[in-house]
């Protein structure tokens, strides 16, 4: 297990994720057919070109899932018992095929489980930035974490 436990999870840490990733035609399209996402923005070029973005623009769903994805290894592999929620989500800016995608996560609340005595609650803060250090994502995730001293029964 490569995830922290409830107990290394410290409000205010802030984790910067080592892995980064140019975002490609190919991510953009598979994400969004394999999701059934048939909005044009991210499909349709000539039909972009005559939005207020001017060209397309890659699904949302894929950032969020690159800057939640990306905090696995280093803080929850493992280690989470599930997500209970994502409390807020948004989209500063619009990330664009080629863009190069970074993330980071904070750690900005806990909490012991009134539920599973073997269990906390954790708020996390996702971001997301492109290679200019433009925000293009944030969002606030709770998760189940397992406690360190129940991890071995």
């Amino acid at each position: 297990m490569s995830g922290k436990f409830f107990e290394e999870l410290n409000i205010g840490d802030i984790y910067r994720h080592a892995i980064t990733r140019t975002v490609t035609e190919t991510d953009n399209l598979l994400f969004t057919t394999l999701t059934h996402n048939t909005q044009p923005l991210h499909l349709d070029e000539e039909f972009s070109k005559s939005t207020m973005h001017g060209s397309r623009i890659v699904n949302s769903m894929f950032t969020l899932s690159f800057v939640v994805g990306i905090s696995v290894s280093e803080m929850t592999l493992g280690t989470t018992l599930g997500n209970l929620g994502f409390e807020e989500t948004v989209f500063p800016a619009p990330v664009r095929i080629g863009d190069t995608l970074r993330g980071e996560t904070e750690v900005i609340n806990k909490r012991e489980s009134k539920k599973y005595p073997n269990a906390g609650i954790v708020w996390f803060e996702h971001r997301g930035y492109n290679q200019r250090d433009e925000l293009v994502v944030r969002s606030r995730r709770v998760a189940l974490m397992l406690k360190k001293d129940s991890a071995n029964k």
